[in-house]
């Protein structure tokens, strides 16, 4: 399961173009929002804010406590300045601990291949994220991806080998490529060179050349 974390936060009654003026208090807009409450307008400390969506991302859920009420969320978007990445906004999804969510997992690969380490091939990784579908306690940070069994060019682990556990489902095509081994490119031009066939032309018998002349008897 994902860690979570806390965050601090107070109800917001500024809205539209009037929230720079809590930019500049050091506070940032943010909505809570889900498919079981009203939307709730909020604002939270620029740097406590700033700290836990790095830690968290979008797959670590975060207890927003407000108002003596707590929200049990996942940053969805996240809105920053252009030229400086500024944190200008943050939406949140408030989760029902008894509903199955869809949230972008990202892809670790573990161990070594075989194969690499004797330089037989190269990999060649597939998507980072996955998508699953999951409850919220039984959020995954990462997908671990074991490469050990990987010895021999062309050997592959796809979507549909994937073994998660009943709790949670991988959306993605199950013949999905994770990641495979690929010959180097030295191998393969030499097993080109190999394989190419010399071609030498065909001897051609001439008879005779000219006009065929009768003998005479």
């Amino acid at each position: 399961m994902a860690e979570k974390y806390v965050l601090e936060a107070q109800s917001r009654a500024t809205t539209g173009k009037k929230v720079s003026q809590l930019r500049r208090q050091g506070l940032v807009p943010a909505i809570v929002y889900g498919a079981h409450i009203a939307p709730v307008n909020i604002q939270i400390p620029y740097r406590p804010l700033e700290v836990t969506l790095m830690k968290a991302g979008g797959t670590h859920l975060i207890d927003i406590q407000v108002d003596g009420g707590v929200y049990t969320v996942l940053a969805r978007e996240v809105q920053r300045d252009v030229l400086r990445s500024d944190i200008l906004h943050v939406d949140f999804f408030a989760v029902d601990e008894a509903t199955k969510i869809r949230v972008e997992v990202p892809i670790h690969f573990v161990n070594e291949s075989p194969a690499v380490e004797a330089r037989l091939g190269v990999l060649m990784t597939g998507p980072t994220t996955l998508t699953v579908e999951t409850l919220p306690s039984k959020l995954l940070s990462q997908i671990e991806v074991d490469i050990s069994g990987l010895t021999a060019v062309g050997d592959a682990v796809y979507v549909r080998d994937l073994k998660l556990g009943p709790d949670v489902t991988v959306v993605n095509d199950p013949d999905e490529m994770i990641v495979r081994i690929s010959q180097t490119a030295a191998a393969r031009a030499l097993e080109e060179e190999e394989a190419e066939e010399v071609v030498t032309p065909a001897e051609v018998e001439i008879i005779q050349k000219g006009k065929v002349e009768e003998d005479e008897e």
